[in-house]
């Protein structure tokens, strides 16, 4: 005998429910970019210099190495550090902003700009760090750990906002 599962539709209270704790969990994870963005601000500033996660192992030479070599060459990569961390940190305010102030009120255009930054963010950079051995879970674990809290958050959402846009 089989038996039927019958969806329940759901209520004005539910969609409020997963519209605020998804875009809560989206609005923290995107907190989450913003720590790593000023964790790389910082180490470029410091004896690390080099980024979270990447070693002797990965890079053979190390910030007075760098220097010694050639110190434009230093600049140069600390204006990169520098500015990659502006980024990050730029994403992630406005991820925050559109997951707590968009999301949550079920503006549909709101989730797919706060999903949609990261990914292009993640999608261009991330493949570049494969080839290069930059792959460590030291320097890439934080992003993966936010980019997963993330992911969650906008699957909470997502029913919700598809319940709002079909007007159930």
């Amino acid at each position: 005998m089989a038996t039927t599962t019958v969806m329940q539709p759901e209520t004005k209270t539910d969609a409020a429910s997963r519209l605020h704790v998804g875009g809560a969990t989206m609005a923290a994870a995107a907190i989450g970019f913003i720590g790593y963005a000023v964790i790389f601000f910082i180490r470029n500033f410091t004896d690390s210099f080099l980024e979270l996660g990447i070693s002797a192992n990965e890079v053979s030479v190390g910030k007075n190495e760098i220097i010694e070599f050639s110190p434009s060459l230093f600049h140069y990569i600390g204006h990169l550090h520098i500015a990659v961390a502006g980024f990050i940190a730029a994403t992630g305010v406005a991820v925050a902003a559109l997951a707590w102030f968009g999301v949550r009120r079920g503006l549909m255009w709101a989730w797919v700009a706060a999903v949609a930054a990261p990914v292009l963010a993640l999608a261009v950079a991330l493949p570049a760090h494969y080839p290069n051995n930059f792959d460590t879970l030291g320097h890439l674990g934080l992003v993966y750990l936010a980019t997963a809290i993330f992911v969650v958050g906008a699957l909470i959402a997502l029913p919700a906002l598809l319940h709002e846009r079909d007007g159930r």
